[in-house]
């Protein structure tokens, strides 16, 4: 199958940064100015590739690899230096957020979770980036990892403020033919020895990482659409990857490490970019990519039916739209360079070069009997022109050439206005109906926050299971979520502005933080799917990230904070109602409790509007008068069964529920708690899930055990409980010896979920909460 790689890393400094211009300063001018570094050596860094994802980094239009379990200290920098693109990637480490070391083991104990490798909480052990630069601009990559500190550490590394400084014998891992001819300006200006690896080597490698590491990383492109594609890795080898620089190598790949290059043509990116200049006046590769968007390239190339009076060679199967001889047209015609239209040039030159590479890719792949083709490389990145090409290119020869071979890629249904290949028809021949991601530059990519430790082991198919159940690459759920957004965000600036300390600084970050996710909104509704496939979990975890980027660690911990005073003192009058009623009322009155409670989301409009309406107490009651049967989903007859069967109490119910926390305030306080009582009550374990990480108003999971300690207060079954589990402690008692009088009550335990967005994402959960989930038998 043709396919393209989704991670060929690609910043986007210069012209195609200026919507985030004024944020990326901001968010520079945040870092400390000045310090010290650390020393680097030249071993090859070993990277925890467990749970490693591509992330949209909201700082630039560009997405990133998170490694979520990287410990080890790994090498901050490395290079590419290619005849065309200088190719710079470099790691930023993140620090971990844990709660006490005494709650982790009690948790960890009661979960059979071991004291070895395997960590009760995620790490955020770091984030890849990668930028890039044109080879004749080397100054600015130089001026770029200086302003950095990249070579030294970066200005993330522990050693940073340790006061040291040593730039002796710095070694930096590079590859490309510039790593030979350019090593002495790196030492004469960084100080930094640069070590060669082997451009193939690392190629393949970084291909096989990417297509077995990252979910959807490979994709198809055809008539201007993107179909991700899950390899199995199991199944993988032999592919052929051709990877499109300045040249094109055509590679051979039979598993890790073992590859021969068996073909490849000079005819590549650099010839795009070096014909373009001499042909018209873009200044920059981006430039020249964007023009061929409008390009009509039938002013410039010789077609079929210029050939045969308009008429189709239908007797070999060409239309008259098929591009004869490229740039043909111009011989018959006295006219100066100056006459034709650079958009035309463009988009001529770009097709002549996509046809030749794609034809010559798939002759080779026909020669070894292989049945993929990973096409990958800064010539390709994304652009819709060039991957349509291509594809086109493969079609035809498999239409004309080689019908009936193995290679099965997929023949394109003519997109109108474009000239193709192949005896496709094609009514016209201008570029501009199929849109190109060269506008923004930017990668294909995976949008994941925090990736995966273990998938919930309770998916009855995790093959089968998607956590969007809103699909954004429909056009009108997009409009309508980005109406939503964009008009929540001054509300939510605010907020966030609030969250610290309302200062000049904050506001600035503010402003920054609206303007990044805005261009990502715009981009979203320009290009649906270019940030691969993306559904309303996905956009609204962006956002979190983006708070984050800008340092608005909470922006609704203000409010949280007011919620939840509030709600404890209305957890008693909850608890008063329940001892007047019998069985069946009081397990039908919680249940309407948990879901009048849950309208409290502040990332609700008519919530919001609510609150000014009266007070907690008042909206909680209110909501409860509607809970009229039957719900939207009513499982609660077979609930209400099963805890009646037991009604004796000499078995539990339930051994052990998780019970997802959403809101704070009203919802964890009147609603989830007091069910967490009564199933505690009736001797069921009960596992409180919180995010690991704010989102909108929602709970932490290092905020459960304060809000516990509230509420244990006025409830001995509570106290009793989140003692068992760790939850409280008694600062003169030793864990061990808590365990040990503790053995026999029901615990009350809090676990994070491995998310750090308002929804969650069952492929991807923490370690601690697949533990959880293996002695399970009720979720709510």
């Amino acid at each position: 199958m043709a396919g393209s790689l989704a991670g060929d890393g690609d910043d986007n400094n210069g012209k195609n940064l200026e919507d985030y211009k004024w944020a990326k300063e901001v968010k520079n001018e945040m870092a400390p100015a000045g310090g010290s570094s650390m020393h680097r050596s030249g071993s090859r860094p070993q990277l925890d590739l467990s749970g490693a994802a591509i992330q949209l980094n909201s700082e630039e239009r560009n997405p990133t690899i998170l490694l979520p379990n990287q410990s080890d200290d790994i090498s901050h920098l490395a290079l590419d230096i290619g005849g065309s693109l200088i190719k710079l990637v470099y790691f930023s480490r993140h620090e971990e957020l844990s709660p006490d070391d005494k709650r982790r083991r009690s948790m960890k104990k009661r979960l059979g979770i071991s004291n070895g490798k395997r960590r009760s909480y995620p790490i955020l052990g770091g984030r890849l980036h990668f930028v890039k630069f044109e080879t004749g601009k080397l100054n600015e990559c130089l001026d770029f990892i200086s302003s950095k500190q990249l070579h030294l550490g970066g200005i993330d590394s522990p050693s940073w403020s340790s006061g040291t400084r040593s730039n002796d014998n710095i070694i930096i891992k590079a590859t490309g033919g510039g790593a030979y001819k350019y090593a002495d300006v790196f030492r004469e200006r960084l100080g930094i020895s640069l070590d060669k690896e082997d451009e193939m080597d690392c190629l393949v490698a970084g291909a096989n990482f990417l297509l077995k590491a990252i979910r959807h990383e490979a994709f198809t492109h055809m008539e201007g659409r993107k179909e991700f594609m899950q390899i199995d890795q199991h199944d993988l080898f032999p592919y052929l990857l051709v990877n499109v620089g300045s040249g094109v190598s055509i590679i051979k790949v039979d598993g890790d490490g073992k590859f021969q290059r068996v073909s490849g043509t000079n005819v590549g990116g650099g010839t795009y970019w070096g014909l373009g200049r001499l042909l018209t006046k873009c200044k920059s590769f981006d430039e020249l990519l964007e023009l061929s968007q409008k390009g009509d390239n039938s002013n410039i190339d010789m077609l079929v039916g210029d050939i045969y009076g308009g008429m189709d060679y239908s007797k070999i199967g060409l239309s008259a739209s098929t591009i004869a001889s490229s740039f043909g047209k111009t011989i018959s015609k006295s006219k100066e360079l100056s006459e034709y239209r650079p958009e035309d040039i463009s988009l001529s030159l770009l097709r002549m070069i996509s046809y030749n590479i794609g034809q010559i890719s798939y002759l080779n792949a026909l020669q070894y009997g292989l049945k993929r083709i990973f096409f990958g490389g800064f010539f390709i990145r994304g652009h819709a022109y060039t991957m349509d090409t291509i594809s086109f290119a493969i079609s035809w020869i498999e239409k004309f050439i080689q019908k009936g071979t193995e290679i099965t890629a997929p023949v394109p249904m003519a997109p109108p206005g474009t000239t193709g290949v192949g005896g496709f028809e094609r009514p016209s021949s201008r570029g501009n109906t199929l849109r190109s991601d060269a506008s923004a530059t930017l990668n294909i990519g995976v949008l994941h926050l925090v990736p995966s430790l273990e998938v919930f082991p309770l998916l009855a198919d995790p093959k089968k299971y998607e956590p969007n159940t809103v699909d954004l690459l429909d056009h009108s759920e997009f409009e309508y979520w980005f109406t939503v957004l964009s008009e929540h965000m001054p509300d939510l600036v605010d907020k966030a502005v609030a969250s610290e300390g309302g200062t000049d600084d904050a506001k600035r970050r503010g402003e920054a933080f609206a303007h990044a996710f805005s261009a990502h909104l715009a981009r979203l509704m320009e290009e649906p799917a270019a940030y691969g496939k993306f559904g309303l979990a996905n956009l609204l975890e962006l956002r979190e990230e983006c708070l984050r980027e800008f340092q608005f660690r909470d922006a609704y911990i203000a409010i949280k904070q007011r919620a939840m005073v509030n709600g404890v003192c209305e957890f008693l009058w909850v608890e008063r109602i329940l001892k007047e009623l019998i069985m069946e009322g009081r397990l039908r009155t919680l249940i309407e409790g948990v879901l009048a409670a849950n309208i409290f989301d502040w990332g609700s409009r008519a919530c919001v509007d609510l609150y000014h309406k009266g007070t907690i107490i008042e909206i909680y009651r209110m909501s409860r008068k509607k809970m009229q049967r039957p719900w939207r989903v009513d499982d609660f007859d077979l609930f209400k069964k099963r805890i009646l069967g037991h009604g004796k109490g000499e078995h539990p119910p339930y051994k052990r529920a998780l019970m997802f926390v959403d809101n704070s305030g009203a919802d964890i306080i009147l609603g989830m708690l007091p069910l967490a009582r009564e199933l505690l009550r009736l001797g069921t374990e009960v596992v409180l899930v919180g995010n690991s990480w704010p989102a909108l108003n929602d709970v932490t999971a290092n905020e459960l055990p304060g809000i516990v300690a509230e509420a244990a207060k006025h409830c001995d079954i509570l106290r009793k409980a989140a003692e068992a589990g760790g939850l409280l402690f008694d600062a003169m008692v030793d864990m061990e010896d808590e365990l040990k009088d503790n053995v026999t009550s029901v615990p009350l335990m809090a676990v994070e979920s491995g998310c750090g967005g308002p929804c969650i994402d069952f492929r991807q959960v923490s370690s601690e909460l697949a533990a959880a989930a293996k002695g399970s038998d009720l979720i709510i």
